[in-house]
């Protein structure tokens, strides 16, 4: 889930098909909201606004089930009529009077809910391990699906395609944005539906890969000092057109950051004795140099190799592979290619002029902006091309030199048009056309784009959560959270691993945020993929998050999550909450057995009373961690370890990928913690 400068062409809204009996104001504006259509859902027990655009000062009516209310439309034509509180039901019809006429019908009344966040909230049924059980099981008519197409907007936009419909095996296939309406959503609203037996509206609004503040408005970012330069760029892209191409601010900001650039890397005669080697491909995270573990910036690579003879009178091809995120590429200090975009197989053609006969020398530099860094994969292996000749491999030893991190460097440019990962763009264009929708709440899955600044999501969540419910105006309305699946290699020894810090902000949102809370997916997760399939427990245990929390019904919602601890000699003694009955070490998990059961998972208890608990860490007063025995002893977890003679400080499933076990009664996984207080990594804003 990378976060990268690349950009596509900004999108701009098309005029949108009207009925027969809607009218367009002269702006193209219509007469109605497309987000109002026959099928939708309107919020139960609350005043509903009802939107749409007509000439100055003309009064339209709106009127449903013997209910009515009026609006005029202002100076910009947009009227809005906010219908009296109505109780939950339906079907009926909805009729908008003014200087045209037109009823909406097969309205119900029932709680609506937000579905947003980046490709986990945004997987479709389709994409599930096994999806034609589900997708030939959706067929109910009180449950509607709503889905905001995709937009950028660098200023707040009025209009959003789309339609209301009923769930069917038809409509949950084909609506969405991948592969089907969001899993997710469905399966949340699938059991508010069963549990309440009241109408539930869904409506989607998300974007894989998309960070957090491209989420937020303009003016809660502005109350956050990191984002200053982002919002002053975008600021500027709103009246001026940039005069230089991305090509050249980048040619620009490598000149004034890149020591490389400045003492001249690229050239050949280069004395690189002192620089260090690693094998390539491979992300350079993973090569076990200390200096590149969560590296984000400029590495410059270099590789002498021999051309057969004769093979310098030729054009060459040179394959590359994939490059996270950018590159630039030299084959004997002469420039033979550059990328701006992370993702793509780097292929150049390398010109004769650039070769020599016997030795010759390659040079890439790396720009990395969060996440994976280097050369490291590619449907062809690293080589060149030699026509009609044997290639010349590439792969093996590169030697390499860290040039500077990103925050040495000032912000790298950015192709804002169309591109997701910009600041504010997405509230702009899949937010605020919803507004002010009457909705219940909102659900969120996202954060794997904003992993590696952990500290930085602490305040801006929060921001984007107060954010939402200050442009719905409709108080401290529910938000509840996915914290982040377990996702690539288990680590083998304890440590600090950003998803584990930016887990904990997303706990920490949870518990701070008024009327918010977590669902967990700890358990969930399958460490090749970053999107795990078993989306049904995901959806269930959100569900429970909100039938206890906003639905008061006296239900266990959470899995064990950490009171207290108590050092008792050379142990520690572990307390919890949400103890669900009492804890249990399972021998499942929902991925061992998702494809193999029908129903919700329950996990299976090890039948010993002794059975270890995994992914517990302890450290003493050095601050190392070592992992540690633990038993569950009654109500507590009692943790142990011969490395830690005095322990001080206590981690539960702390890394990308934990090993755990840990449940309550009522069938959850205990909750990630850590006790210490020892920032684990420095974290920039980018």
């Amino acid at each position: 889930m990378k976060v990268s400068p690349r950009g596509v062409g900004l999108l701009v809204l098309a005029a949108l098909p009207l009925s027969s009996a809607m009218a367009q104001t002269p702006d193209a504006k219509p007469f109605l909201s497309p987000v109002f259509t026959d099928h939708l859902v309107l919020q139960r027990d609350r005043q509903d606004p009802v939107w749409g655009w007509a000439a100055p000062g003309t009064k339209v009516t709106v009127s449903i089930n013997g209910k009515s209310a009026s609006g005029t439309a202002g100076a910009d034509g947009k009227w809005i009529a906010k219908l009296p509180a109505l109780t939950a039901g339906g079907p009926y019809d909805l009729t908008v009077t003014g200087p045209s006429s037109t009823t909406l019908h097969d309205i119900l009344v029932g709680d609506v809910w937000i579905c947003s966040g980046q490709s986990n909230m945004e997987f479709g049924m389709g994409m599930l391990a096994n999806p034609a059980p589900e997708i030939a099981a959706a067929n109910n008519s009180n449950i509607r699906i709503f889905t905001t197409p995709k937009n950028t907007a660098f200023t707040p936009q009025d209009l959003a395609a789309g339609h209301w419909e009923a769930v069917t095996p038809e409509s949950i296939a084909s609506q969405g944005t991948w592969s089907g309406f969001s899993a997710v959503g469905y399966f949340f609203g699938r059991e508010l539906n069963q549990k309440l037996n009241i109408p539930i509206g869904l409506i989607q609004t998300s974007w894989g890969g998309t960070i957090a503040e491209a989420w937020t408005s303009e003016g809660s970012l502005d109350k956050l000092s990191d984002f200053k330069d982002r919002l002053d760029t975008v600021r500027t892209k709103r009246t001026e057109a940039p005069t230089l191409s991305l090509d050249q601010q980048w040619q620009n900001w490598y000149t004034a950051n890149d020591p490389g650039a400045k003492a001249n890397w690229s050239d050949p005669a280069l004395d690189a004795s002192s620089w260090k080697t690693m094998t390539l491909p491979a992300t350079w995270e993973t090569v076990g140099d200390p200096d590149l573990t969560n590296f984000d910036g400029l590495v410059w690579f270099r590789k002498e190799f021999t051309l057969p003879a004769g093979a310098e009178a030729n054009d060459l091809k040179l394959y590359l592979g994939r490059v996270d995120d950018l590159d630039t590429t030299w084959i004997n200090g002469v420039q033979v290619g550059a990328s701006n975009d992370f993702g793509i197989e780097r292929i150049y053609t390398v010109p004769k002029s650039a070769l020599r006969a016997g030795a010759n020398v390659i040079t890439v530099r790396a720009m990395d902006t969060g996440g994976g860094g280097g050369l490291y994969d590619g449907a062809n292996p690293m080589h060149l091309e030699i026509p009609g000749g044997d290639s010349v491999s590439l792969t093996g030893p590169w030697q390499y030199k860290i040039a500077a991190s990103v925050a040495q460097t000032k912000h790298f440019p950015q192709n804002l048009n169309g591109n997701p990962n910009v600041v504010t763009v997405l509230y702009n264009g899949m937010i605020q056309p919803l507004v002010p929708y009457g909705v219940k709440g909102a659900i969120w899955y996202q954060g794997e784009s904003n992993a590696d600044r952990a500290y930085q999501y602490r305040a801006l969540l929060p921001a984007m959560i107060g954010d939402w419910r200050k442009q719905w105006g409709e108080g401290d309305f529910p938000f509840y959270i996915v914290q982040l699946a377990n996702f690539q290699a288990v680590a083998d020894q304890p440590g600090d691993h950003p998803w584990a810090e930016l887990r904990e902000a997303q706990t920490m949102t949870a518990k701070n945020v008024k009327n918010s809370g977590q669902a967990l997916a700890i358990d969930i997760g399958d460490n090749p993929d970053i999107h795990p399939k078993d989306k049904q427990d995901v959806g269930r245990r959100l569900a429970l998050t909100a039938l206890a929390k906003t639905y008061g019904q006296k239900i266990e919602y959470s899995g064990p999550e950490y009171k207290s601890y108590k050092v008792e000699g050379s142990k520690v003694r572990v307390t919890f909450d949400h103890l669900g009955g009492g804890l249990l070490v399972s021998t499942t998990t929902p991925l061992s057995d998702y494809l193999t059961r029908t129903g919700n998972f329950v996990p299976t208890a090890d039948p010993s009373s002794t059975a270890a608990v995994k992914g517990f860490a302890l450290a003493g007063a050095d601050k190392k961690w070592y992992w540690a025995d633990a038993v569950i002893d009654g109500s507590t977890v009692v943790l142990s370890s011969p490395s830690v003679p005095a322990p001080i400080a206590v981690r539960y499933a702390w890394s990308e990928n934990p090993v755990t076990n840990l449940y309550n009664k009522a069938g959850l996984p205990a909750v990630p913690f850590r006790t210490d207080d020892w920032p684990g990594l420095t974290v920039s804003a980018k």
